[in-house]
């Protein structure tokens, strides 16, 4: 168990002072660093830059200033909430990083940490020519962080973003405005392809929810403030991917490509399709569990 309690921060002064604080704190609580950050250091600096409304690259000498009362009144139960109630930092500070763009989140969407942000930055390269991608299709889009970042990766193509969830949905219309994606991007309420406008996409990509309930029961505390829906699925966690596997063919121009994360629903997807031959994408910067199949490829399989 933890020992902070917001009892103890009253002595508290600067903002060094609660960061070092909070970083001891955390270190001894043993919490789960996977949304944004890898570490206690980078986790609690975010959260309590952010927490102040100042930039991450913030001038080091600004950290050893004073704080008011209510900013150490707001650093106080922002700590508690991380570190007793263990919430991830970006639903505290309703901000999360991917492709170097920030997206608002909150507890109705997943907090962005897909390894498609790489992917996306090298343009799909060199499973299709850049181009050649002219429609792009983001399946269980949550807060539209793929989506915006494939918006930005190919100014020229049209984006559809789907999702089953209004909700989800509504977060990745904040997003979409605030960064300026509003003529390119279009988010569409749809369980999976049930809604989908019959085009043929250049390349359709999704991070569906692949968990499955075994697996539920062993995930850090950290992922259960997200929404279930957004994570579990039934049959192994291989449910959605499955019908997306199913229908993603007639969906494809002719060289068209299909990407979908599964994370640790790798090996039992390869168990339930030995016939199919999955390319299994190599990310630099870490990352497991995506797969790419071809428009002919899903054609021989799957129709």
């Amino acid at each position: 168990m933890s020992r902070y309690s917001i009892k103890e921060t009253e002595e508290l002064v600067t903002i060094l002072d609660f960061l070092r604080f909070g970083v001891s704190c955390a270190t001894e609580a043993n919490l789960y660093y996977g949304h944004g950050t890898d570490n206690a250091w980078d986790d609690i600096r975010s959260l309590i830059l952010r927490s102040l409304s100042l930039p991450h690259d913030i001038d080091p000498m600004v950290l050893s200033t004073r704080l008011t009362t209510s900013e150490k009144k707001h650093l106080s139960h922002q700590l508690e909430k991380r570190i007793n109630h263990r919430v991830p930092v970006p639903y505290l500070i309703k901000e999360a990083y991917f492709f170097d763009l920030p997206f608002y989140v909150d507890e109705r969407v997943l907090i962005p940490r897909s390894p498609f942000a790489e992917l996306i930055g090298d343009h799909f390269l060199p499973w299709i020519e850049e181009d050649k991608v002219h429609r792009i299709l983001d399946l269980c889009t949550g807060c539209a962080c793929i989506a915006i970042a494939c918006c930005y990766a190919f100014p020229e193509a049209q984006v559809d973003a789907v999702d089953i969830s209004s909700e989800a949905l509504a977060v990745a219309a904040i997003n979409a405005a605030e960064l300026d994606v509003g003529d390119q991007l279009t988010l569409i309420e749809s369980d999976c392809f049930a809604n989908v406008p019959q085009e043929q996409y250049d390349v359709i990509v999704s991070n569906p929810p692949y968990v499955g309930k075994e697996e539920m029961q062993t995930l850090p505390d950290e992922y259960h403030y997200e929404p279930v829906m957004a994570l579990e699925a039934p049959n192994n966690g291989l449910a959605i991917v499955e019908k997306i596997l199913n229908s993603a063919h007639a969906y494809l121009s002719d060289h068209g490509i299909l990407i979908v994360e599964v994370g640790n629903s790798e090996e039992a997807l390869c168990e339930a399709y030995p016939q199919v031959p999955f390319t299994w994408l190599e990310m630099s910067h870490g990352g497991q569990g995506v797969f790419l199949l071809t428009k002919q490829q899903l054609d021989k399989h799957f129709k």
